[in-house]
């Protein structure tokens, strides 16, 4: 080219490879360089102008079959071609022919196979410019119908296109069904932030619809499936899942929808609101409407459903045989459904999450080895099953159990699963549980970035509004300040968690943070022993009243320690014997292999043979000398 052309270009693409490209394109296509002077040269001021300049050039045919294939999208089929622009095939094949040969768009396969694609978004986005409204219009909705008679697969498998093509149609109704079907199969294919953006494109497009009875049962829809997908990727507790829901909750009323399935989904997503925001004593009321639905309609997985719910909360108030009484009920309700199978209108899967729900309620009364067995199984059938939610709910429960069992490996080994699921699906909650687990399992190997990843596992998951773990949460970020000798820090830490939960009433963890706050006061320079034995005997007898023989045993064992110091070993002793031969399994743990190693280490030879047999099963002060139903199942490896 002429040195003055390159600098007319030069100028006036700024360097942008793209526009370097097409206005170079643009002046070759335009005049004989050989002949024409360089200045009488016409250089397109824009990248618009000069794509429109090249498609004009092509022919009235070509520049239309540009316009319908931008229409269909950046890529398109020449088959759903050829049915929407309804030419001759000669009239088609020449017009592509022309299209390909200027390098605006590109071939693949062979004819009538064959796909094509726009080099560039910019080509797609000129042509399609150029239709004016009301044709564009008439065009879209041509597409959809075409799409629809001749693609079924299409419209079963990718809904989102036709709702696309029916809002750009102006179709609101039939916009909304479609972008509605789109939401509910991306939640069932775990794209959440995906089903998130359609469902919401229909519930903006809903409000220009007829506020009628049809309308609201849409809108209904919309919304508990938005709520559903919010729950997992943004949050339980995140303001638009509890807007959504009540939303949901007022639609169900003014479509005659109570005591309905969607009823039930509405409820959960208010449960969900208020039991992960910190508000359990709120959550209670909503899983006991949950579950008084549930028994009204007499459907075992729903009966599962509403047990499970009432099991859950009871857990992080501190009620542990009822919350096992629940949630054995939960497992028992589930597994009397022959071939029952994944309903998403009810959540995650409620077989796993019941299971693994009341294996952590079995840990805290005293079956270490069923627990993981439960939580185990609970975790094979999410994986298999491949529900997002499902999967997400079981890591982050049998995390928590294999951090009270202090099996180190193994939450460190599910804090790293949980970290990739929530990157891959862009859950910031999820993020947030697997830094706190992984940090916890550094600080167990003497890490020094342990206390920071905890942190930041905390901003993060705060950040979405969750609030239901936090007093126990805290006390696991106050274990690793201690071990990092932060001590100050770690009881700052544990006066803002015991608060919290006294504030809130989620008072579960209540005995092993005031276990904590024993262990920390005690390794003050100056200690205050009355004070720390103090704090072992509010965790004990907290333990006790909330029924977590596994707190219990963990409370025994540093008060037990605490009297060995103090030369009251018989003291000692006497206390945590009964407790320790309570266990009738669980041998392998760390904390029963302590609390042996300690027994062991305060009896002589003598004392040894007494003590060498205790009686299993027996009793703690005020406990009923039989076990429920529900623990008596637990003991013979019901679950």
């Amino acid at each position: 080219m002429p040195r003055e052309v390159v600098d007319q270009i030069v100028d006036r693409t700024d360097g942008v490879p793209l526009f370097l490209e097409e206005l170079t394109k643009a002046v070759l296509e335009d005049a004989n360089l050989s002949t024409v002077p360089a200045i009488s040269l016409k250089v397109p001021a824009t990248l618009h102008a000069s794509l429109i300049a090249r498609l004009d050039r092509l022919g009235t045919t070509a520049a239309e079959i540009a316009k319908i294939g931008a229409a269909i999208g950046r890529d398109f089929s020449y088959q759903l071609l050829a049915i929407s622009a309804q030419r001759t095939e000669a009239e088609l094949s020449d017009a592509l022919s022309r299209l390909i040969d200027a390098g605006l768009v590109l071939q693949s396969g062979v004819l009538p196979q064959a796909t094509f694609r726009f080099k560039h978004a910019l080509v797609q986005d000129t042509a399609y410019s150029m239709l004016l409204r009301r044709p564009r219009q008439a065009l879209h909705a041509q597409i959809a119908r075409v799409i629809e008679q001749h693609f079924p697969i299409v419209a079963d498998t990718q809904p989102e296109i036709l709702a696309h093509h029916f809002t750009e149609a102006g179709l609101l109704e039939l916009a909304v069904a479609y972008w509605y079907r789109a939401g509910k199969l991306s939640v069932a294919k775990s794209a959440l932030a995906e089903a998130i953006t359609q469902l919401k494109a229909g519930l903006r497009l809903i409000l220009d619809l007829p506020d009628a009875g049809e309308r609201k049962q849409q809108e209904l829809e919309l919304q508990i499936t938005l709520a559903d997908a919010l729950m997992v990727t943004k949050g339980y507790a995140y303001p638009e899942v509890a807007e959504a829901s009540r939303r949901a909750r007022s639609l169900i009323f003014e479509t005659g929808g109570a005591g309905t399935i969607i009823h039930f989904s509405a409820l959960r997503g208010l449960w969900a609101a208020d039991f992960h925001s910190g508000k359990p004593r709120s959550a209670l009321e909503h899983a006991n409407e949950l579950l008084s639905l549930a028994q009204s309609w007499r459907d075992t997985r729903l009966l599962a459903a509403g047990h499970w719910f009432v099991g859950r909360v009871l857990i992080t108030i501190g009620d542990y045989p009822s919350a096992i009484s629940h949630l054995w009920r939960a497992v028992a309700s589930y597994r009397a459904e022959k071939h029952c199978t994944f309903d998403s209108t009810i959540g995650a899967d409620i077989g796993v999450t019941a299971l693994v729900t009341w294996g952590l309620a079995v840990w805290h009364r005293g079956y270490p080895d069923q627990a993981r067995k439960a939580a185990d199984e609970a975790l094979r059938r999410a994986r298999r099953l491949g529900d997002l939610r499902t999967r997400a709910y079981a890591l982050l429960m049998t995390g928590l159990i294999a951090i009270w069992s202090r099996q180190t490996t193994e939450a460190e080994e599910l804090a790293n699963e949980l970290i990739a699921v929530s990157r891959e699906h862009r859950c910031e909650l999820l993020l947030g549980f697997g830094q706190i687990f992984r940090g916890w399992a550094l600080a167990q190997h003497g890490d020094s970035g342990a206390v920071e990843r905890i942190r930041e596992g905390l901003r993060v998951a705060q950040a979405t509004g969750w609030r239901c773990h936090e007093p126990g949460l805290l006390g696991l970020l106050a274990e690793a300040l201690a071990l990092s000798s932060a001590i100050g820090e770690g009881l700052e830490v544990l006066a803002e968690a015991l608060a919290t939960a006294e504030g809130s009433g989620a008072r579960g963890n209540d005995a092993e943070l005031q276990r904590l706050q024993g262990e920390l006061l005690r390794r003050l320079p100056s200690p205050d022993w009355t004070e720390v034995e103090g704090c072992f005997r509010t965790a004990l007898a907290v333990a006790r009243e909330q029924g977590t023989r596994g707190f219990e045993l963990r409370a025994a064992v540093s008060l037990g320690r605490l009297l060995d110091h103090q030369s009251r070993r018989n003291e000692a002793r006497d206390l945590l014997a009964p407790i320790c031969g309570w266990f009738t399994e669980g041998g392998d743990t760390p904390d029963l292999i302590e609390a042996k190693a300690l027994l062991k280490a305060f009896d002589n030879v003598a004392e040894s043979s007494s003590l060498s047999a205790p009686q299993l099963g027996r009793p703690l002060a005020g406990e009923r000398m039989t076990a429920s139903p529900s623990e008596a199942a637990a003991h013979r490896g019901a679950a």
